[in-house]
């Protein structure tokens, strides 16, 4: 029986996008361009007296789009930035984003690519 083992990744930060439906596709194909290799994307619906006001006069629909992309730490100023343009955050009512340090993580990662990682740190 070949012995598993978890290979935990522990400079990590995961970045959460809060959009308007409809707006993720864009947010993400920025996010990838600055580096991000993978997204996870769901539907939600949002409530409260946003919802019914809006921010600043602003209609804030109930439906949203919830981007999760964990990426390394010192690559998440970089895509924070990019995704936060790409959504027009700066715009009333158009979202929220936030980062979050991760304690640790784990995936599958090529024996190969540990190697030349494991290389890499040592130099």
């Amino acid at each position: 029986m070949t012995k598993r083992q978890i290979t935990v990744l522990t400079d990590v930060t995961l970045i959460t996008c809060i959009v308007q439906r409809g707006v993720a596709d864009k947010i993400v194909k920025a996010a990838t361009e600055a580096g991000a290799q993978a997204a996870t994307v769901f539907f939600a619906r949002g409530t409260g007296i946003r919802e019914r006001l809006g921010i600043l006069g602003v209609a804030v629909e109930a439906e949203k789009e919830i981007i999760n992309i964990v990426v390394g730490s010192d690559d998440a100023d970089r895509i924070f930035e990019a995704m936060f343009l790409a959504g027009n955050l700066d715009t009333p009512g158009m979202g929220f984003i936030y980062m979050t340090e991760l304690e640790k993580a784990a995936t599958y990662i090529p024996q190969f690519l540990i190697e030349k990682l494991s290389k890499a740190h040592k130099a």
